[in-house]
């Protein structure tokens, strides 16, 4: 409902503790909670040797970053999600800027991620030509795991998960 950003559970799924708020530069009236949630639901994944857990959101260009053996986080955008500025106005969740990541990896050294880019003007002019906007991203973004980017990749076909093994230098996408 947006009011923590992360829930831990035990092991027989009962909520242990609730962690953090949806990092906004703006402070949200209760109301638009389920709203600023949506426009943050992300992708996440958990590497539990480095302890480092990681979100990267769906709409818009944002990375979160926290490490669950030191507390420490790090949230990381430069495009916000959409409809963040309009939420005061009206709670509502028609996507108005760009779609983001599509999968995220973290690996002993890295974050992998999956990213699509192309904003919704974009993908309706393809509906409005009868035909399917494109699935998937076609850059696979690396970061360390401060968050500092290493590596843009462009592929040549898009993607909509992956699987980074370092031992062996491979992808599975």
């Amino acid at each position: 409902l947006g009011d923590f950003r992360y829930h831990k559970v035990s092991h027989s799924g009962k909520p242990i503790k609730n962690i953090g708020k949806i990092p906004t530069e703006i402070s949200y009236e209760q109301y638009i909670h389920p709203a600023l949630a949506q426009a943050w639901r992300s992708f996440t994944d958990y590497n539990p040797k480095n302890g480092i857990y990681a979100m990267a959101t769906q709409l818009g260009e944002a990375l979160e970053i926290y490490n669950l053996k030191t507390t420490n986080s790090i949230t990381l955008y430069t495009v916000l999600p959409e409809n963040l500025n309009s939420l005061q106005k009206e709670a509502k969740g028609f996507p108005t800027g760009i779609k983001g990541f599509v999968d995220i990896q973290v690996t002993d050294d890295y974050i992998y991620t999956v990213f699509d880019g192309m904003s919704w003007k974009e993908r309706d002019k393809f509906y409005e030509r009868g035909m399917s906007a494109p699935k998937g991203g076609h850059f696979l973004y690396v970061f360390d795991l401060a968050g500092n980017p290493v590596r843009k990749y462009t592929l040549d076909k898009n993607i909509l998960g992956i699987h980074i093994n370092e031992k062996t230098n491979t992808g599975i996408a």
